[in-house]
């Protein structure tokens, strides 16, 4: 057993280099799997211990006697004679489980913290509720509400996501990402823009419809560099890599302002604005456009107007000139309401029913005219 004991701690040496694990941590774990494995051999006393000398290896099996106060009022040598093969036997199982354990750990602390980082997946499965993501050495899930809308996923093709979440299992890491955070976006224009990885540019606020628009405010901490021109590159090639990268999801950037009332109207482009009239006691902007720009600040099904007041903070309502000059002084033909979440959403007025089709004007309450 000499010969088999010298083996075994030369094998417990070279994985404990090799794995980053205490040779400590694999004889503690070896004495109690041999521990177990003894009390299931006929005739063993039912409370033991086992011993392994640390630089022989040699192994010990002590049975106990223990009193009604769990004592130990008797000991004796109970190593069973052929206890060196069934010790080689489960020190290998031992080590294989702690290497398993300790690859794991590893994988976990390499990801750890990592939350808001970006990485490159190549597409491995998809199903009905997500998508798998293979990023070397694990896999990260992309749940179907990460998921944006119109975006298909075909095997073997690489795709950039968010990480929003690091889980340790028992079978490893488990990282959750995204791509429909807006976090996506700033990540993708680190990438891209320079001024953005050194703090030049700073991103100031992003909102998002994923799949179809976002909207992006950006200011500059050097006078001479153009937060705008900076992020759309030159002939536009740096944003152009972030649309193609978002699978043709079109990108509004603006120059963010501290005056609400100019960082609004810059939120609202590519609409020009007239005139921005702010109510700070209920947060609320009241926008004047050129009567041919309405549609265009509000956007498809209030898409502009929407994304505008995410990314200022600010309630916005929008009317043309006309109808500002007009006696009734009506409101745009919709308004913004809450849905059941509470989240800011326009509706149309032909999509409204009953009161909610009065809007109200400075004249009175009067249902919207188209």
């Amino acid at each position: 057993m000499a010969r088999n004991s010298q083996d075994l701690m030369e094998a417990l040496n070279l994985i404990a280099r090799e794995k980053g694990i205490t040779v400590d941590v694999l004889l503690q774990s070896l004495a109690n799997a041999l521990l177990a494995a003894y009390k299931r051999m006929p005739g063993a006393a039912e409370e033991g211990m086992v011993l392994i000398d640390p630089d022989t290896g040699e192994i010990r099996v002590w049975g106990q006697e223990l009193d009604d106060d769990g004592n130990v009022i008797r000991e004796w040598d109970d190593t069973p004679a052929d206890f060196g093969r069934i010790a080689a036997q489960t020190a290998k199982q031992v080590m294989f489980q702690k290497i398993r354990e300790a690859e794991r750990d590893l994988k976990y602390e390499e990801y750890a913290g990592r939350e808001g980082d970006i990485v490159t997946g190549i597409i491995q499965q998809t199903e009905n509720r997500y998508t798998l993501l293979d990023l070397g050495k694990v896999e990260a899930l992309l749940p179907v509400m990460e998921q944006a809308a119109g975006e298909r996923y075909e095997h073997g093709s690489r795709v950039k996501a968010y990480i929003v979440e690091v889980r340790k299992t028992v079978k490893g890491p488990q990282i959750v990402v995204s791509r429909t955070h807006p976090g996506l976006v700033k990540r993708l224009f680190e990438l891209e823009v320079p001024e953005i990885a050194n703090g030049v540019v700073e991103v100031k606020a992003i909102s998002r419809e994923p799949g179809h628009r976002s909207k992006l405010a950006v200011s500059s901490n050097d006078p001479n560099v153009d937060p705008v021109g900076a992020c759309v590159g030159a002939r536009g090639a740096r944003v152009r890599m972030v649309t193609n990268e978002l699978r043709g999801e079109k990108i509004d950037i603006v120059s963010y302002s501290d005056d609400p009332a100019e960082y609004i109207a810059r939120a609202l482009q590519p609409a020009h604005v007239r005139e921005v009239r702010l109510d700070e006691q209920d947060g609320t902007a009241t926008v004047v456009v050129d009567d041919g720009q309405l549609s265009l600040a509000i956007g498809r099904e209030g898409q502009n107007a929407r994304l505008a007041a995410r990314l200022t903070g600010w309630r916005i309502d929008i009317r043309s000139e006309s109808e500002v000059a007009s006696q009734g002084d009506y409101w745009a033909a919709g308004a913004w309401v809450e849905d059941e979440s509470g989240e800011l959403v326009w509706q149309d007025a032909e999509e409204q029913t009953g009161t909610e089709a009065e809007i109200s004007s400075e004249s009175g309450t009067d249902p919207v005219v188209e």
